[in-house]
């Protein structure tokens, strides 16, 4: 009997299923459902308003691509459930969630439905910057030995800020949390019944290594005498790697996803990382790029070496006996979509509508008709904050050199550059601490759709950039990894040389671009540091 696996991919505003073949990775039907509550950064489903900064998820969202997605697409490969023998899943981080004992979320309990800390922080909830502050000066002042592994900084984004966030503002919930989980590793024991704890995101979100686990209970109490025992309570400590077996599908997660019983699951994984097998990014020395709402730079190495400003290195988090680098940009794809929505004239909206295009395709044909310094703009990147480097959330995007001719495309232009330069003072940091980065493989819907921007990018970098072939690349990747807990392939290299599929497409540097570029990336890196570093505008007048 042909044999099948699943993987399941939860992006920030959708969840996606694809079914794929085991012998070829040939993915046979594919199924999306955008989260019926999108994200809630304006208010919860009572209408109560959120403050600034808050970035929340309703999980039953995650159940229902469960429910819809798994059926749909197997309608749609017109397969079995007895022809599944595998599931995996990936997810954005660190996606965080209180429960209770019996891995109910609180937010579904009817006492919590209107505490906004009772439901999901997504990964771009950054409330909690001051108690990452915190935690940073604190382990700055004790020499705790992890804040190196994360370059010395860790993010607002990340596990521990928020839950110190939950403790000191809504102490209620912090009391009645069985646990803090991630939203993967919750679906996991949702669907199986057995609770586990993927090393990714305890590794990269929850500060977790393998030879020191956890930061001590000391550290902890130091931090908020409330804090005492948390790790193994509220925190869990069956801390598992990727290749492993979760669990099997239950009843209830069969119930759920008409799976059959008994189905193995992956351990989950962080999305941007599941598709570094999708594109076979397997060796040391390999680099991968996600482009998408964000962005985020994952390569592979076989040594340990302290970066300043990324967001820290796993081993044995992605592929077995390597050490897993990650940084990124906390918007990109966020930035165009919000240039779209806001500061785009009638006039432009007009034309594209008689054109029967998207606003973005015709920002993209006028702004490629620019080159590069053109405009006399140079802007920085960071309408979400600055993940990497500089790993400080309060800092805003800005724009130089506008005047009254100014017109969108320039602007539009402006931005792509500006996540590009961001990108290249991000492998320049990695350089500069002795990991080279090479050629990338690009994946994400704005690397397959937008060839201005690619081309942008292979300029500022000076690098060749290849293009993934699927359009489902975390997922396929999730797939892949579920192969592996099926048992089909003894481990991720096999898999990834059977079911990964090869570039198609590869933007070489344009020499005069490349030159061009040289200049105005230097004076990106002096706005960089001087706003970045120096002079602190930006969080003196931030919201």
């Amino acid at each position: 009997m042909k044999t099948y696996v699943i993987g399941i991919d939860y992006g920030t505003l959708s969840g996606r299923c694809v079914v794929v073949d085991t012998t070829t990775g040939t993915e046979i039907a594919e199924s999306v459902l955008p989260y019926p509550h999108a994200v809630m950064d304006e208010q919860l489903p009572s209408g109560e308003r959120l403050p600034s900064s808050y970035a929340l998820q309703h999980p039953q969202d995650y159940l229902d691509v469960l429910r819809v997605t798994i059926r749909d697409a197997m309608q749609k490969a017109g397969v079995t459930p007895d022809q599944i023998a595998g599931l995996g899943m990936d997810f954005t981080a660190c996606t965080l969630l209180p429960v209770d004992k019996s891995n109910t979320p609180l937010c579904f309990l009817e006492a919590y439905r209107n505490e906004k800390h009772a439901y999901v922080k997504l990964w771009k909830h950054h409330a909690a910057q001051p108690e990452a502050d915190e935690i940073n000066a604190l382990a700055a002042k004790r020499g705790e030995s992890w804040l190196s592994i994360y370059g010395g900084k860790i993010s607002c984004e990340w596990m521990l800020p928020k839950i110190l966030e939950t403790l000191r503002h809504a102490p209620e919930i912090y009391r009645a949390a069985d646990r803090f989980i991630e939203a993967a590793d919750w679906l996991s024991r949702f669907l199986t019944g057995e609770e586990t704890h993927s090393v990714t995101f305890a590794g990269f979100k929850g500060l977790w290594d393998e030879q020191t686990g956890y930061p001590s209970n000391d550290f902890m109490t130091a931090l908020d005498p409330r804090l005492d025992g948390i790790v193994g309570t509220k925190i869990s400590t069956k801390v598992m790697g990727i290749g492993q077996i979760a669990g099997t599908v239950n009843a209830r997660g069969a119930e759920l996803t008409g799976l059959k019983i008994g189905t193995p699951m992956a351990i989950p994984i962080i999305d941007a990382h599941a598709a570094m097998p999708a594109l076979n990014v397997t060796r040391a020395g390999d680099v991968m790029l996600i482009v998408g709402t964000s962005s985020c730079l994952i390569l592979n190495a076989d040594t340990a070496k302290q970066v300043d400003g990324i967001c820290g290195y796993v081993k044995n988090s992605v592929i077995p006996s390597l050490y897993t680098y990650e940084a990124g940009q906390a918007g990109v794809g966020d930035i165009f979509d919000w240039f779209v929505k806001n500061c785009v004239p009638a006039t432009y909206t007009t034309e594209a509508n008689a054109r029967g295009i998207s606003i973005h395709k015709l920002l993209r044909e006028k702004a490629q008709k620019l080159t590069p310094g053109e405009s006399g703009l140079v802007a920085l990147d960071w309408w979400s904050g600055n993940r990497s480097i500089l790993v400080n959330s309060k800092l805003t995007g800005m724009i130089l050199g506008m005047t009254l001719s100014t017109k969108p495309e320039e602007i539009y232009r402006a931005l792509i550059e500006a996540t590009a330069f961001g990108l290249k003072r991000i492998v320049e940091q990695f350089a500069s601490h002795g990991i080279t980065v090479g050629t990338l493989c690009a994946a994400g819907g704005i690397a397959q759709k937008d060839e201005m921007m690619m081309q942008i990018y292979a300029d500022v970098l000076d690098c060749d950039i290849q293009i993934a072939a699927t359009t489902q690349a975390g997922a396929l990747g999730s797939a892949i990894y579920a192969s592996i807990a099926a048992g089909i392939y003894p481990d991720i290299q096999t898999a990834a040389e059977k079911m990964s599929k090869p570039p198609v497409k590869v933007y070489h540097p344009i020499a005069e671009n490349v030159a061009a570029y040289q200049p105005l990336y230097q004076e990106y890196k002096t706005l960089h540091d001087y706003f970045g570093k120096k002079n602190g505008v930006m969080e003196r007048i931030g919201k």
